[in-house]
């Protein structure tokens, strides 16, 4: 027989009722706004759950209640980072395919060239270079919603239109990763039309080249 007076004990990791019931939309945006800090500045490795929660003023079962695991609240707050460079595809839509290589290319480096989406690139490159885990999301985040959408849009078969997606997002990932993580000079400092004008042909190559 249960004492009326005692408050009934809540499963492990969930959140009590009235948490969730004054939970809303503006939590689960603090929350994913904690995380991405989180993540860019300590890492994957180092990021928990916890510290996430902490960060955010709410109990840790309600960052499980919202996004599940680690990896899960990972891979919510690098979409919401990601989010600008995922319009991409719309840069192979807005012309004739013979002039798709400099759109994407002066897309990919309008995000950035720009601080306010460069911080959290960096932040989900960095976790990806240096965890599994986190390059395993960030994998799947790039094939599944960035390059299949693009590949889609060629006029190849599918397997074809894939590989040359691929090696596009290759060549623009690699050429990112030199000038704005790494900071290879003369690459670091160059101005960012150059940069365009000797990239742009070689994705165009890379996607519609015979």
């Amino acid at each position: 027989m249960t004492d009326p007076d005692v408050p009934p004990v809540r499963g492990r990791g969930r959140p009590s009722r009235s948490q969730t019931e004054a939970a809303g939309p503006a939590t689960r945006d603090r929350i994913l706004e904690a995380a991405r800090a989180e993540f860019s500045e300590r890492g994957y490795e180092k990021t928990s759950v916890r510290g996430i929660a902490k960060a955010a003023g709410v109990d840790a079962a309600l960052v499980h209640h919202y996004f599940g695991t680690k990896e899960q609240v990972f891979e919510a707050s690098i979409e919401v980072a990601f989010a600008p460079a995922l319009d991409a595809p719309a840069a192979v839509e807005d012309g004739p395919l013979d002039g798709v290589g400099e759109r994407l290319t002066r897309f990919i480096f309008s995000v950035w060239e720009n601080p306010a989406t460069r911080a959290p690139l960096l932040a989900i490159v960095r976790s990806a270079v240096n965890n599994e885990t986190a390059a395993a999301v960030f994998r799947r985040l790039i094939a599944v919603q960035l390059m299949r959408k693009i590949a889609r849009r060629l006029d190849l078969p599918p397997e074809e239109a894939e590989l040359r997606a691929e090696l596009a997002a290759a060549q623009l990932v690699g050429i990112a990763m030199l000038r704005y993580v790494i900071k290879v000079e003369p690459l670091a400092s160059a101005d960012v039309e150059r940069i365009v004008e000797r990239v742009a042909p070689v994705v165009q190559g890379h996607l519609t080249g015979e």
